[in-house]
């Protein structure tokens, strides 16, 4: 019914909080990837997702393009559409938002992982010259 409003609404939080993020993030992050950067794949996951659940809602007339939207609300279901978007809903923002996770912290292994190769290839190219 509504349950892709969840995901929508934390995307918009996200999306704000980037754009803050970006602007007040330095330049250079010494090899890093930035955490608006980060958050842009969040994002990304959030709109993408919830872009096919409501084209999943339109599909199958769950939405309706003419005031109140939401066939729930017109046939007086309210109260079993919030039910759905506080369970379905909130279980698939947070779904994501550990997918997104789990995708910050395998990236930020590689970065250490690279980070360390690069100084080990410094300090060997150092004790080459000297």
């Amino acid at each position: 019914m509504a349950c892709f409003t969840v995901p929508v609404g934390e995307a918009i939080v996200t999306t704000i909080a980037q754009k803050v993020l970006s602007k007040k993030e330095p330049k250079d992050n010494g090899g890093r990837i930035s955490f608006s950067r980060k958050l842009g794949w969040l994002n990304k996951l959030l709109w993408g997702g919830s872009a096919l659940l409501a084209f999943e809602h339109v599909w199958h007339g769950e939405i309706t393009p003419h005031f109140p939207f939401l066939t729930a609300v017109e046939d007086g279901k309210t109260a079993e559409m919030l039910k759905e978007m506080a369970t379905n809903g909130v279980t698939m923002a947070l779904l994501v938002t550990a997918v997104w996770g789990v995708m910050c912290a395998v990236t930020a292994m590689i970065e250490k992982r690279t980070i360390k190769t690069s100084d080990m290839n410094v300090k060997d190219m150092a004790a080459k010259e000297a």
